[in-house]
């Protein structure tokens, strides 16, 4: 199988169990992805994503144990090759420039997920 014929492989990292869940059913709506694994908390995410190597993140931003955004710093700096695509409940500017600093690769509030979701990954995964 080449490249292009390879399905996007995500990792969904969030502590709402019924949130990833929705996650997961709108990418298995595109035969482009593949959910790799679910994270309930942003250690979780990082070892996760350490061992199955995703083509891209979700990370939700507030999170126990490690949040998304010191999850993100250390994804970055011991895999930097995968974008980190930060979820949250919030829009605001604090949060979407502590994202950026962190080395998110884009940022999709949750009430923007259905119609933002898909161009947001495929955007992070070109980079």
């Amino acid at each position: 199988m080449n490249k292009m014929e390879q399905k996007i492989k995500v990792v969904i990292a969030d502590d709402h169990f019924l949130f990833a869940q929705a996650l997961e059913a709108i990418l298995a709506t595109d035969g482009r992805f593949e959910t790799a694994g679910l994270a309930k908390n942003g250690r979780e995410a990082v070892d996760m994503a350490l061992s199955i190597e995703p083509d891209v993140v979700l990370m939700d931003i507030s999170m126990p144990v490690l949040d998304g955004i010191q999850a993100t710093r250390e994804l970055r700096k011991r895999a930097p090759g995968t974008p980190v695509l930060m979820l949250t409940g919030s829009n605001a500017q604090a949060d979407i420039d502590k994202a950026r600093r962190a080395g998110a690769a884009g940022y999709v509030t949750k009430d923007r997920i259905a119609s933002e979701l898909i161009e947001a990954i495929m955007e992070a995964v070109k980079r």
